[in-house]
C-alpha cells in the first residue's frame, strides 16, 4: 500500500489516514487505490468491526488533486469510484473524523461514511463550481438525501462553505468536538459499535441505507430477509443469554 494512505488496526477498529498533509490530503490515484484496498480488507476481515477515515496534519481532505487531474490522472478505482469509496462504501460501519477542511471530494468522502465526527473548527463544502467542475462523487446525489434539498442546492451552486456547527444543526454530522480530538472521539464511537453483535450491526446498516428507496407499503417485507439473518443467528441467542446471565456477550459473527 502507498505511503499516501496509512492503515492500522487495533481492538477490532481500522483507522485509515490520508497522508498527504503537504497537499492538504488531496486525493490522487495512489490515495484512491489505498483507500479501496483498506475498504476491501475491512469487509473481508471478520476481526475488524468498524473503521475510521481521517486526514493527517490537521486537514481531512481538500478533494481531488487538481495538479494530478490536469496531468491526466484520475483518482478513481473501477467499481468503487472516486477515492476508491464514493460508489461502493463498505458493508461495515465507517466513521469520518474531520479536522480542518472537508471540501469537494473530501466532503464527498465524509458524506459517504455512516457517521461523522468533526472538530468545532472544521468547514465543509462542495466548491467544484468555482473551478468549473461539478460534485460528481456524491455531493449532488447524496447530500440532498442527508440535509434539506434547498440547502444542498445552495451548497452545490454557490460553492460556499458551512461550519461544523451549521452542519450539526442540519443533522449532517453526529458529534462536534474540540479541535485535535476528533480521532479520539471517533474511536470511542467505533468502540461502542464494535461491542455490538456484528451481524446485527451489518444488517441494521443495510436496512437504514436501502430503505430510503423503499415505498411505505413494501418496507416491512423488504427488511424481513435482513432481520431473518439476525434473528436466526447464534449471536442472537448469545446476546439473550448474556443479558440473562448479566455478562458481556461473546460474539461469533454467526
Amino acid at each position: 500500500m502507498s505511503e499516501d494512505v496509512q492503515v492500522s488496526v487495533a481492538d477490532g477498529i481500522m483507522t485509515v489516514t490520508i497522508n498527504r498533509p503537504a497537499a492538504r490530503n488531496a486525493v490522487n490515484r495512489a490515495v484512491a487505490v489505498g483507500i479501496a484496498e483498506a475498504m476491501k480488507e475491512l469487509d473481508a476481515n471478520d476481526a475488524i468491526h468498524a473503521a475510521i477515515i481521517t486526514g493527517a496534519g490537521g486537514t481531512f481532505c481538500s478533494g481531488m488533486d487538481l495538479k494530478a487531474f490536469v496531468s491526466g490522472e484520475l483518482p478513481i478505482v473501477p467499481g468503487r469510484g472516486f477515492a476508491g469509496i464514493a460508489e461502493a462504501p463498505p458493508a461495515k460501519p465507517l466513521i469520518a473524523a474531520v479536522e480542518g477542511f472537508a471540501l469537494a471530494g473530501g466532503f464527498e468522502i465524509a458524506i459517504t461514511c455512516d457517521l461523522i465526527v468533526a472538530a468545532n473548527t472544521a468547514q465543509f463544502g462542495i466548491p467544484e463550481v468555482k473551478r468549473g467542475l461539478a460534485a460528481g462523487a456524491g455531493g449532488l446525489v447524496r447530500l440532498p438525501r442527508q440535509i434539506p434539498r434547498r440547502v444542498a442546492m445552495e451548497l452545490a451552486i454557490t460553492g460556499e462553505f458551512i461550519s461544523a456547527q451549521r452542519a450539526y444543526e442540519l443533522g449532517l454530522i453526529n458529534r462536534v468536538v474540540p479541535a485535535g480530538t476528533t480521532l479520539e472521539a471517533a474511536t470511542a464511537l467505533a468502540r461502542t459499535i464494535a461491542a455490538n453483535g456484528p451481524i446485527a450491526v451489518k444488517a441494521s446498516k443495510q436496512v437504514v441505507q436501502q430503505s430510503q428507496d423503499w415505498s411505505l407499503t413494501e418496507t416491512f417485507a423488504r427488511q424481513q430477509p435482513f432481520l431473518d439473518t439476525v434473528f436466526k443467528s447464534s449471536d442472537a441467542i448469545e446476546g439473550a443469554k448474556a443479558f440473562a446471565e448479566k455478562r458481556a456477550p461473546v460474539w461469533k459473527g454467526k
